[in-house]
């Protein structure tokens, strides 16, 4: 028999461990799988200064003091490992089969499965990459000191990570779509990049081409106004051209946007029941430390409502359960408030009455899809015999 779990989270980011935290205080049995570094991406960010509380700290500095957290709750176990299968069974639990450690179950799953690089599929671009290209200024620029290299982006973390590079290169060019002086990053990025004596920009141009043998060795390079080429010699390309969400292992499985990110409600539910979505792998709008981590913290307290939730309703509609009436209603209308009375009242003599407060009680009122309130759902011994609207 499979281990049970309250909660298995996917993905050790920071609204993954920030999950972990709010669990573990909440003694709920948790379990975080993370096939990689426990921090994800956040590793990658040389220094962080606009996560509260934390004046200047390295991602990789700050995401070990949420690992260390989450670790801290004795109800909190961490497992290396890749999950390759999510199922919901007939219970309503989540079966979660890895490579390498077995099968696992679970009341509630939260997913923070990340983002990647998007790959271009320029010529070259993957045929080089770890020999001159690179998606990660952390991870690889020490390769590139004391050389000429390029960056292909126009936005905040292609002009931030270009400032960087110069740490090391001698120069760096960047490659921006736009038209002169149209950056697609923060003014204060612009600006240090604009006074930066080793940055200089190739305007209305876009990356054609990566040529070399064993590594990169050139570019060729297109304007898109006059559609002229141009090759030049380089040691190493950077491409900050975005990010695409990891959400493969979940498609057929959770609805999903046109670009792959998960669609969530306030509640980080996704639309399976159970079934929680959390941090950059989202459909959000902003993608930041402090956003990830209000994620994992509203999914897990969220969670626990619907675990509780789930819990009382099994109870309520076993097979033994005899007539029930669960009448839903906005306890913020007062004539909701009124009617719902009325309707307790004239069954009250023949029906269990259950009041479903529709503000904080959604389990059963999204099952049945109802759209209005107030509503009545009549139940015998488990089974659904019609519901008035």
């Amino acid at each position: 028999m499979n281990e049970m779990y309250d909660v298995i989270i996917i993905g050790g980011g920071p609204a993954g461990l920030s999950a972990a935290i709010y669990a573990g205080r909440a003694q709920r049995k948790t379990l975080l799988i993370e096939k990689g570094n426990y921090g994800g991406r956040v590793n990658d960010t040389r220094e962080i200064r606009n996560y509260p509380g934390t004046i200047t700290d390295s991602g990789s500095g700050l995401m070990e003091k949420f690992r260390a957290h989450a670790q801290s709750y004795a109800t909190n176990q961490f497992k290396r490992t890749t999950v390759t299968e999510i199922l919901k069974k007939e219970d309503g639990n989540f079966l979660i089969r890895t490579k390498r450690r077995g099968d696992f179950e679970a009341r509630c799953i939260f997913l923070d499965m990340g983002t990647k690089p998007r790959i271009l599929g320029i010529p070259g671009e993957v045929e080089f990459a770890g020999h001159g290209v690179a998606y990660c200024a952390t991870c690889d620029a020490e390769f590139f000191k004391g050389k000429e290299i390029y960056v292909l982006g126009a936005g905040d973390q292609a002009i931030e990570e270009a400032d960087y590079l110069t740490d090391f290169a001698t120069k760096v060019s960047i490659i921006v779509l736009h038209e002169e002086g149209h950056l697609d990053c923060n003014e204060v990025a612009a600006k240090t990049a604009y006074e930066n004596p080793k940055i200089e920009f190739i305007w209305n141009s876009t990356l054609q081409e990566i040529k070399g043998k064993d590594k990169v060795e050139s570019l060729v390079i297109k304007n898109v106004v006059t559609g002229a080429s141009t090759e030049v010699q380089t040691d190493g390309i950077f491409f900050f051209v975005g990010m695409i969400p990891q959400t493969d292992l979940v498609k057929d499985l959770v609805e999903c946007d046109a670009k792959g990110y998960i669609k969530t409600n306030e509640k980080k539910e996704t639309n399976v029941p159970g079934l929680y979505a959390i941090g950059d792998c989202t459909q959000t709008f902003l993608r930041q430390i402090v956003t990830s981590a209000a994620d994992g913290a509203v999914a897990a307290t969220a969670s626990e409502r619907y675990v509780k939730e789930k819990k009382q309703l099994d109870a309520l509609l076993a097979p033994d359960g005899g007539k029930i009436a669960f009448i839903f209603y906005n306890p913020y209308d007062s004539a909701q408030i009124e009617k719902a009375t009325q309707i307790e009242l004239s069954l009250k003599d023949s029906y269990q009455i259950v009041r479903q407060d529709i503000t904080r009680q959604t389990l059963l009122y999204d099952r049945l899809d109802l759209h209005a309130s107030p509503a009545c759902a009549y139940y015998d011994n488990g089974k659904l015999i019609k519901v008035e609207q």
